[in-house]
């Protein structure tokens, strides 16, 4: 199913008004570890997967990538990312992720930005990159972490004083759909197990870089109401890997 969430006028609002949407890579609790991640884009050709407002897109670009593809979804998010760049080297196109369609070789760099676990055929996503991809190419992505998308509702368990008690963990290995909710309203997002992700990725041909379960930032978790109890447990995963 190919999920436009972000063109709903409430759920765009809510999600422009995030620190994140509005403080840029900045404010991005994740940062500061998937930066560390990113190979050297001098010169190179990069294609950003659900590019959103086109944050890395415009880091690539200032970090000497030669050209950028963002490909998203919706319409809000590409106008977004259209109004808040300048350079003639980066292309938006508004295509679903599942999509894609590029010749053999056509980039050296592919980057994805918290956008895969709204994708229902991951596999084949991976055999997508992995084609346009060049000879040891980059593919660098986040994704929420299986312990985060496996119970579903991703809340916390409360007292009956609203006190935070724990995270639940439930269903872990039955992989698949879930409804989830995010900035108070519904959404669909697939859980998967790390084994899977691992797995996939080794089994098309990619050759595992690195692995983060990153904490958020420091700056983050002390100004963010709230950022602190994401200390206790992951919610987001990077992974980097290289077409061998």
């Amino acid at each position: 199913m190919k999920q436009n969430k972000y063109d709903d006028d409430v759920f765009f609002d809510k999600y422009r008004n995030m620190s994140r949407s509005k403080n840029g890579l900045e404010g991005v609790g994740e940062w500061h570890e998937l930066k560390n991640m990113l190979p050297d884009f001098r010169n190179k050709r990069v294609l950003d997967l659900g590019c959103g407002f086109g944050w890395h897109c415009r880091y690539a670009v200032e970090n000497g990538a030669k050209s950028v593809i963002g490909i998203d979804i919706s319409q809000k998010m590409l106008s977004e990312a259209k109004s808040k760049t300048k350079y003639e080297n980066i292309e938006y196109i508004c295509i679903p992720i599942e999509d894609i369609d590029f010749p053999d070789n056509s980039f050296e760099v592919v980057i994805s930005s918290l956008a895969l676990h709204y994708i229902q055929a991951f596999e084949d996503i991976i055999n997508k990159i992995y084609k346009c991809l060049s000879k040891d190419g980059d593919f660098v992505f986040s994704v929420e972490h299986p312990i985060f998308t496996a119970q579903g509702p991703q809340d916390w368990y409360y007292d009956d004083k609203g006190n935070i008690l724990h995270w639940p963990v439930d269903y872990y290995f039955t992989e698949g759909i879930r409804n989830a909710k995010f900035l108070g309203e519904e959404i669909i997002k697939y859980h998967r197990t790390l084994t899977t992700y691992l797995n996939s990725l080794i089994k098309i041909g990619f050759e595992i870089i690195g692995i983060v379960e990153p904490e958020s930032a420091e700056n983050i978790l002390n100004t963010v109401p709230g950022m602190l109890d994401e200390l206790r447990r992951p919610m987001i995963l990077l992974m980097s890997a290289r077409k061998k």
